[in-house]
């Protein structure tokens, strides 16, 4: 088997390819050796992998592609964390395009960890793959010139961070967003409201605040940087965000979370309190998750197309290989705010038109 490998790269070099018996010479070892890394082995020693991985990037090696026409049957859809319930939205968006395309899924979670990031850069490099969706992460420059050389199609959803300039990229709406929000409990009376902000290193969550932000200096209200309160996404830091914000000598009558599981945070965070919602304090979210419809009491929030968005990314990195169309550097897809029961005028007050 390495021995029919081997000639059909030798073969290809001819053509101006580097070949793993180039890669394993300028190693030090085997042709074996090279096969094995190449096709993400684990008996390897890890200063052999780590010599012969540079080699294969530093010069470019392709494993040999499917037929023209072809299609290896897989996206890879790749996230930072898989600890929200967003995930399973985006994933079914996806799932369902990759479906219909009779291309398989297959789902990985790196955890922001470069051990990690490494080891699915191996396991893509051991098997074909028609494209990855990267979701919420940074676009590593390694990561981006391992997948040009492989010429692995990519498309990432809500990046971290500003993605090169050639990569599509799928988001929400996410200032217009905030701004509906804030300027629905500016509407119903609020004039001191509360930001649970989500991670900075996010564009979504810059973005958000972006919007609560613009709501306010649109209303001639002054920010109140005491009343923005930074969160992680997680609902452990809705609920310490808001006790932060109900500890203020002067606390906010309403409160908008950058996302929905820290509003339900913070919803339970009054509830401790022994405070009501919408009675004592207005909550608003961001997602539209299907289980804030049965929060208690419902949650008004931003409703954010997670699902169009998978399909969306996933429409594109398969589309990519046919050159269709061109592919716009962003897609933005619109969000809607969903008015519930957990908002209301504040205490004392009447909503203004």
């Amino acid at each position: 088997m390495v021995a029919d490998e081997t000639r059909a790269e030798t073969a290809s070099s001819r053509r101006g390819r580097v070949t793993i018996t180039d890669i394993a010479r300028r190693a030090g070892v085997s042709v074996p050796t090279v096969s094995r890394v190449v096709n993400g082995r684990s008996d390897v020693s890890p200063g052999t992998r780590a010599r012969v991985e540079e080699l294969l990037r530093r010069h470019g090696y392709r494993k040999r592609a499917a037929a023209p026409g072809r299609r290896a049957g897989l996206i890879d859809l790749v996230f930072n964390d898989l600890d929200g319930p967003w995930a399973v939205e985006i994933i079914r968006g996806v799932e369902e395009v990759a479906h219909a395309a009779g291309v398989g899924t297959v789902v990985s979670a790196v955890h922001g960890r470069s051990g990690d990031a490494r080891q699915w850069t191996r396991n893509l490099r051991a098997r074909a793959c028609d494209g990855v969706v990267l979701v919420t992460s940074a676009l590593d420059p390694v990561l981006h010139q391992e997948l040009r050389i492989l010429g692995v199609p990519l498309v990432v959803v809500d990046p971290a961070g500003s993605p090169a300039l050639d990569v599509p990229t799928v988001g929400a709406a996410n200032r217009s967003g905030a701004l509906a929000a804030t300027g629905h409990l500016l509407a119903l009376g609020h004039r001191r409201i509360g930001l649970i902000a989500g991670p900075p290193r996010l564009q979504c969550s810059r973005a958000r605040q972006d919007g609560y932000r613009a709501a306010l200096e649109d209303a001639g209200i002054a920010v109140d940087e005491s009343l923005i309160v930074p969160g992680d996404f997680h609902h452990e830091s809705g609920f310490a965000a808001c006790d932060a914000l109900l500890g203020l000598p002067e606390p906010p009558t309403a409160v908008f979370a950058a996302c929905d599981q820290m509003a339900l945070g913070a919803i339970e965070a009054l509830r401790r309190r022994g405070l009501r919602v919408p009675q004592d304090m207005s909550v608003v979210g961001f997602d539209d998750l299907p289980e804030v419809r049965w929060s208690a009491p419902p949650l008004t929030t931003v409703r954010q197309p997670l699902a169009d968005m998978g399909r969306t990314a996933a429409r594109t990195v398969l589309r990519r290989p046919r050159d269709e169309r061109p592919d716009p550097p962003r897609v933005e897809l619109g969000t809607d705010l969903i008015l519930r029961s957990s908002t209301a005028p504040p205490p004392g007050a009447a909503a203004s038109d």
